[in-house]
């Protein structure tokens, strides 16, 4: 039997998950050996869009059931229901695994980046969805504090919107702090697998905006390799500090974000069409979590660009700065951007 170049990956010890909640590309990833999936504003509203003569008659019904309902409360109904299929899904690989895996992540509502009570009290109605949902929190100051409250009432958590260092071993460090409570009140959390995502394309593109604007003379090549070298220094530090957390690798742009981040206790989560394209490829994937970044790489980056430093160095930011990082500022623009035209869907189909 042929073995894909995926699912040769997962066989070296990274586990695949599919960065889209479509329930299509999910069943195809889950037989190509995906166990989890991811989801945020920008993915559902593409899932429905995608699928409209699934999703719409499901929109409409909700409407018709709910005649008092705001469009946000119509919006995550809709979130909702989108979700619990996919979980449905993956449920099987949750069963199989004893619920150690088969989670797909949901993320709370984007405007409460800022509001940790508001994201705490959110995550607790998402994860009532399906027994087989893990909650993403922005990794900003109030989101680690989040983290901590999640993790010690025993909810799974994915941290998302991260792209330094600082951040991953800020959330990873308040996991500790929470199962340690959730250990101190009784509760068994032997299935409780945090992850904490790096979003590597994305730390790809701040750098890049900020070479293109400030005209910063640099192999352009060396950038694709920034996320990867952050990526990979978190993980050793994972390793000597025995964090409980797995680190989770998500924004694709090369292929590189796929074949550097091989090995053990890594999770790759890849678009459907990236996935598609690297089973297609000629490359061969090997163990190579372990390859460090070339030095005169890394010399460059951070010779020549001060937020690459910014994200590699463990203490160049503390929490209160994670939210106003330049990666950081885009990509919840771009959350909340995905997620008022979901509720613009919404809204349309209210009115007519």
């Amino acid at each position: 039997m042929v073995v894909s170049n995926i699912q040769l990956t997962t066989r070296l010890g990274t586990d695949f998950w599919n960065d889209s909640c479509d329930h299509n590309e999910l069943s195809d990833a889950v037989r190509e050996g995906a166990v989890g999936a991811t989801s945020n504003p920008v993915i559902v509203y593409a899932a429905v869009q995608g699928n409209q003569d699934c999703w719409l008659p499901v929109l409409d019904r909700l409407v018709r059931e709910n005649p008092s309902a705001s469009e946000d409360e119509i919006t995550w109904l809709l979130i909702a229901a989108v979700a619990r299929r996919a979980a449905a899904i993956l449920h099987p690989v949750y069963e199989e695994t004893e619920a150690r895996k088969g989670y797909l992540s949901v993320q709370v509502n984007p405007k409460w980046f800022s509001n940790t009570q508001r994201m705490v009290e959110h995550a607790r109605e998402l994860v009532s969805i399906a027994p087989n949902i893990a909650i993403k929190i922005p990794a900003t100051e109030a989101g680690i504090a989040a983290i901590e409250q999640l993790t010690s009432e025993g909810i799974r958590i994915n941290a998302t919107v991260c792209f330094s260092i600082s951040q991953v071993v800020a959330c990873a460090e308040a996991v500790e702090r929470g199962a340690a409570a959730a250990q101190a009140s009784g509760r068994d959390i032997s299935t409780l697998l945090p992850t904490i995502t790096i979003m590597v394309g994305r730390i790809d593109d701040h750098l890049r905006r900020i070479m293109q604007r400030e005209s910063v003379t640099i192999d352009p090549g060396h950038i694709n390799r920034a996320g990867v070298a952050v990526f990979k220094k978190a993980y050793s530090i994972f390793q000597q500090r025995s964090y409980r957390s797995t680190l989770l690798a998500a924004a694709y742009r090369y292929h590189m974000h796929w074949t550097e981040l091989v090995g053990d206790r890594v999770i790759q989560t890849i678009p459907y069409k990236w996935w598609k394209q690297f089973n297609a490829s000629y490359k061969t994937p090997h163990p190579s979590i372990g390859r460090p970044v070339a030095a005169e790489v890394l010399e460059a980056l951070q010779d020549h660009l001060p937020d690459f430093r910014r994200a590699y160095d463990e203490c160049a930011m503390q929490p209160a700065e994670f939210a106003h990082y330049g990666a950081s500022i885009h990509t919840l623009d771009q959350f909340l951007a995905g997620y008022s035209k979901l509720v613009e869907l919404v809204r349309g189909r209210m009115l007519i």
